[in-house]
């Protein structure tokens, strides 16, 4: 039985040459998000540019994954990221596609982690505090397309599901605290579980919220 292992470092490297194909395979409208492969949809917190796509081969796992970066920017310096990895089964005879559990950087920033039963699939999700850093390897694909990734603390969320043993859809959306509109604290320590309070707290559930709507709007098409 095959596994399928999430990793973004180093393949922008092997993207340009199949960028163009790759985006056909996803669409937005509006807020509005369409998935051709696995066919699904689902309505997006804000409206995201699609800024950068490629397909990665993996070989031991008998799988193509596709990996698509999307942002929301205010004059080119980023606000919020999504960035979706689409695995496909590429051998028949393989086992179904199975998946890693999802595992937060840190229990302590850690605010909610579950699953929701959509139809016929289940979403594995988690919602945490963490800090964008520019400088990672796996988001130079955005950094050279001429976007600002601020080195700040961000809230992040992330949703895995499996789509009939042929799939994998995994989904990291991501966004600055500062982007609320609401004075909060830039001390780690604040946004900790357990000590959250005041505007830090009120701006998590807004996150929250939006975080746990785009799930409930995953709609699989037939």
């Amino acid at each position: 039985m095959k596994r399928l292992i999430f990793v973004l470092i180093g393949f922008f490297l092997l993207a340009g040459n199949v960028a163009d194909a790759v985006q056909k395979d996803l669409d937005l409208q509006g807020k509005k998000l369409i998935s051709k492969k696995p066919p699904f949809t689902l309505t997006l917190p804000s409206e995201f540019n699609l800024v950068h796509s490629f397909s990665h081969e993996n070989p031991g796992e008998s799988s193509l994954t596709h990996v698509f970066f999307l942002v929301k920017s205010r004059e080119k310096q980023v606000e919020e990221m999504l960035i979706v990895q689409i695995a496909d089964r590429m051998d028949p005879q393989a086992g179904p596609m199975t998946t890693p559990p999802l595992k937060p950087y840190a229990e302590k920033r850690l605010y909610s982690k579950g699953k929701v039963k959509k139809g016929e699939i289940e979403v594995d999700y988690l919602t945490q505090f963490m800090a964008w850093n520019p400088d990672a390897p796996s988001l130079q694909p955005i950094v050279k397309k001429g976007f600002v990734i601020p080195a700040q603390w961000a809230l992040q969320g992330q949703f895995l599901f499996r789509y009939r043993g042929e799939n994998a859809v995994f989904f990291r959306y991501s966004r600055t605290i500062d982007s609320f509109g609401t004075k909060v604290s830039d001390k780690g320590d604040a946004w900790e579980k357990g000590l959250i309070s005041g505007n830090e707290k009120r701006v998590y559930e807004t996150f929250q919220k939006s975080f746990m709507e785009m799930i409930d709007s995953i709609r699989l098409k037939k």
